[in-house]
C-alpha cells in the first residue's frame, strides 16, 4: 500500500522541474509521516539533478533539508506524536548495528547509510526527498526542532547547519581561537553564525567584499577578499582553524600558510577537480588538512538544540514551487542570500 503525495519532480538529467505526485510507503511500525512545511535547496541537490557527481536515478525528487510537523506515527513509535515540530536531514536509514552506527556516526555506516533522496534503501526502493508535501521516515532519523527556530529557518540547518557545526566543534572553535570561514554562501553563512556563537574570533575569507555587512552582522570580526593577494600576506599564520565551504578550485598551499603551527584546515566543500598540494605546507608547521562529512543523528540534534539556545537560524528566501528552476540557476550564480527554501504548500498535485 502507498499514499499519493504532491511533489516537485525532475524526469531527466538537467531537466526542468514539474509538479505532480509520488507514492510514499504506508507506515511501518517504526515510521513517522511528516507534513513538510519547508524544504531547503542545497547545492548538493543541484549537483545531483545535473549529474555533476555521477549518474542519478530518475524520476527524482530532491531535498534533504526538511522541516515540518508529525502527521502520523507507526504503532511502535515512542519519541514523537502528531503535531510535533520535526526535521529530516541527509540520511533516512543505516544498519544501526555496526561500530560506527553504535558510536552515533550513522553517516559512515559500514553497511552503507541510505540518503534521503537518490538512494536505494535496504528494501530495494529508491528514496524521495523533501520537495514534496509529505515524507515517511524511520523514527531513528527524525530530529526534533526546538521552539524558538522558525521552521523555514530550521530547514537548512539539517544540512548546512550540521555540515559546519561538526568540524567547528570537533576542531575546538571557541574562546581564544581564531577561525576563518572560506565562502559566504549557504554553508558559509551558517559557519560564521555557529563559530561566533561558540565564542571564536571569526574572519570571513570571500572572493569579494560584497557581503561584508552581512558577514559582520552574522558575527564575523573581520572580512577579507581572497581576490586581493594582500590578504594572504596580511593573514599569514593567523588562524587556528580554517573551515572551507566552497566547492571551487583553490590554491590549497596559500590557505595552509594562513594557519598557525598545529592549525587545521577543514574542507566541507567538494570541488569537481583534483586539487594540488605541496606537502611542505603541512610539514612546516605540523598542520592538519582534513575533511568533514555532515554528522550523525545525535550530533545533528545537538546542533539544533545549540542553534535554538543561541537564537540561530539560517538566513533564507522563501520561494514557491514554480520558482525552483530559476532558484537553481541563482544558487549556481551565487545570487541567493543565503538559502532558498521552498514553501511546499504551493506544490500542485498535477503538472
Amino acid at each position: 500500500m502507498t499514499t499519493t503525495v504532491p511533489a516537485i519532480i525532475v524526469d531527466e538529467p538537467k531537466g526542468a522541474f514539474r509538479q505532480g505526485t509520488i507514492e510514499t510507503r504506508d507506515l511501518r511500525p517504526d515510521d513517522v509521516r511528516i507534513d513538510i512545511a519547508y524544504a531547503g535547496i542545497c547545492h548538493s541537490d543541484i549537483h545531483t539533478v545535473r549529474e555533476e557527481w555521477g549518474a542519478a536515478h530518475f524520476p527524482l525528487v530532491t531535498g534533504h533539508e526538511i522541516a515540518g510537523t508529525v502527521a502520523a506515527v507507526g504503532d511502535a513509535v515512542t519519541a514523537y506524536a502528531v503535531g510535533d515540530r520535526v526535521g529530516v536531514g541527509c540520511l533516512v536509514d543505516s544498519c544501526g548495528e555496526c561500530e560506527l552506527c553504535l558510536d552515533d556516526h550513522e553517516n559512515f555506516c559500514t553497511k552503507g547509510s541510505v540518503g534521503t533522496y537518490n538512494a536505494q534503501g535496504y528494501d530495494g526502493e529508491w528514496t524521495t526527498g523533501g520537495y514534496a508535501q509529505q515524507v515517511v521516515v524511520s523514527e531513528r532519523f527524525v530530529l526534533r526542532i526546538p521552539e524558538g527556530i522558525e521552521l523555514s529557518e530550521a530547514a537548512p540547518l539539517l544540512c548546512a547547519g550540521i555540515t559546519t557545526y561538526t568540524p567547528l566543534v570537533r576542531w575546538g572553535a571557541g574562546p581564544g581561537k581564531k577561525v576563518a570561514v572560506v565562502g559566504m554562501g549557504g554553508l558559509g553563512h551558517m559557519g560564521v553564525k555557529i563559530a561566533a556563537a561558540l565564542g571564536a574570533d571569526v574572519t570571513v575569507l570571500s572572493q569579494s567584499l560584497s557581503k561584508e555587512d552581512d558577514g559582520r552582522a552574522f558575527g564575523a570580526a573581520d572580512y577579507r577578499a581572497t581576490s586581493d593577494q594582500q590578504t594572504f600576506k596580511d593573514l599569514r599564520g593567523a588562524f587556528d582553524l580554517i573551515v572551507c565551504t566552497v566547492s571551487a578550485d583553490l590554491p590549497v598551499d596559500a590557505y595552509l600558510r594562513l594557519l598557525k603551527p598545529f592549525g587545521t584546515f577543514v574542507m566541507v566543500g567538494l570541488p569537481e577537480n583534483d586539487q594540488s598540494l605541496n606537502f611542505g605546507s603541512l610539514i612546516l608547521g605540523d598542520k592538519v588538512l582534513t575533511g568533514s562529512n555532515i554528522g550523525g543523528i545525535k550530533g545533528t540534534q545537538e546542533m539544533l538544540d545549540f542553534c535554538a539556545e543561541h537564537g540561530i537560524g539560517a538566513t533564507v528566501e522563501v520561494i514557491s514551487a514554480d520558482e525552483v528552476d530559476a532558484a537553481y540557476d541563482k544558487v549556481v550564480g551565487s545570487k541567493v542570500r543565503y538559502r532558498y527554501v521552498i514553501d511546499t504548500s504551493t506544490i500542485a498535485a498535477t503538472s
